[in-house]
């Protein structure tokens, strides 16, 4: 890195000091490039997030960051997989293939990556806008209220659902997309019957859109998801009297509580955002989420893809873009498969296997819980999400992988 006339040059900038931007930034730098991370808060900074990781984030961090330190795990360490609960009160367990994964603590788990990747970091800096210039960027910055100026040939946002870098090229993209709030609020326990090595989550259209449980410490986390405008607190009572309940689970008044927008629906609708000229858009600003809402795994790997298109065009002198797009299509592809009704029935696109699961219930369980899945998925039918997603299965089917016409 160089400064020249006030302005602080880099090959590449990224904005966002989460898994998405340190996976990104450990290409370009292992490539030789001089590479910016850049994060708003100081670091190492609290993350709003479950923590538990897939089978698949698992081993890209083992294979490119070294081995997992103690230090940045949760208790529980580990998570055995995921026990879907539905209204007839029947459940689905389901392990993780190739066996347990990490609880990761995500303020002190990003940091190490982000530290590990080879990239410069720099925290407490605000970006604020970004204007492309065709061979490079120039992109504008706030730190303890002074302006920074920085200068890259690309500029890789990076920085979560509620993107700033995807608002700067794309304003009009937020509007057009549907917005959830996603809550969870922290419980000392009295009694819990839910296994602690597992993540739980409700398939009941009265609980809200995204209903979950799981331990972190000696606490139990108990969180729901919602449309903007509904009510956190009234909807996290009525799953807290749920539990009581119908499962015997007893927690103290809440102890501390936190909630944040996501940008949930791309990755049902093939609707991703990858960016614009030189400015690429990756992990969960690009749409990016897993069944089950895990969205670190395909942020780690999306970042990677944005790190080696940024690399490939560097070498070859070729359009990043082009590049990035061509590149990016595998991880569309397994990241929409999760979704795709055709390969949940056909196939076997998720990481724990719930048909084999459900073969273990009599055929009449089998029957009331599918019936319990199709009742929750009809709360989704305002979005007008069912034709779209049928329609991207289909053409999945056809060539193989998802259309680029939806994407920005």
């Amino acid at each position: 890195m160089s400064s020249t006339n006030n302005i602080i040059n880099a090959d590449a900038i990224i904005v966002g000091a989460g898994l998405s931007g340190a996976a990104c930034a450990k290409r370009l730098a292992d490539a030789g490039f001089k590479t910016i991370i850049m994060e708003k808060k100081s670091l190492p900074r609290h993350k709003i997030c479950s923590g538990i990781l897939s089978p698949r984030g698992h081993r890209f961090l083992i294979e490119n960051f070294g081995p997992l330190p103690r230090g940045i795990l949760h208790k529980p360490t580990f998570c055995k997989g995921v026990n879907f609960h539905f209204p007839s009160m029947l459940s689905v367990s389901m392990a993780f293939h190739h066996g347990a994964t990490p609880h990761l603590h995500r303020k002190y788990s990003d940091f190490w990556a982000v530290k590990r990747s080879g990239a410069e970091i720099h925290d407490n800096t605000k970006f604020t806008e970004l204007k492309d210039q065709g061979r490079y960027v120039d992109l504008s910055a706030q730190k303890n209220g002074e302006k920074i100026r920085y200068r890259a040939r690309y500029v890789i946002g990076a920085d979560g659902p509620n993107s700033p870098v995807t608002r700067s090229i794309y304003p009009s993209y937020p509007k057009q997309i549907p917005w959830f709030i996603v809550g969870q609020k922290f419980h000392e326990i009295i009694e819990c019957p839910l296994d602690d090595e597992y993540f739980h989550f409700w398939f009941h259209p009265d609980l809200g859109h995204y209903t979950w449980s799981h331990a972190r410490g000696d606490k139990q986390i108990v969180g729901v998801g919602f449309r903007r405008g509904d009510n956190f607190n009234k909807r996290h009572q009525g799953v807290m009297d749920y539990l009581e309940e119908k499962h015997g689970v007893r927690l103290k008044p809440t102890e501390e509580s936190e909630a944040c927008p996501e940008n949930f629906g791309p990755s049902l609708i093939n609707r991703y955002i990858f960016g614009k000229g030189n400015v690429l858009v990756t992990g969960q600003a690009a749409g990016f989420l897993n069944m089950m809402a895990e969205g670190m795994s395909c942020a780690l790997h999306s970042g990677a893809i944005a790190g080696e298109a940024a690399v490939e065009s560097f070498r070859y002198n070729m359009p990043v873009q082009q590049v990035y797009r061509t590149m990016i299509h595998s991880e569309v592809r397994r990241c929409s498969d999760q979704w795709n009704p055709l390969k949940i029935i056909f196939g076997h696109p998720h990481e724990a296997d719930f048909w084999a699961a459900m073969k273990e219930h009599p055929v009449r369980d089998r029957i009331i819980i599918l019936k319990d899945i199709c009742n929750f998925i009809k709360i989704y039918a305002p979005l007008k999400w069912g034709r779209q997603i049928v329609w991207q299965a289909i053409c999945r089917e056809l060539r193989n992988k998802y259309l680029t016409s939806t994407w920005y």
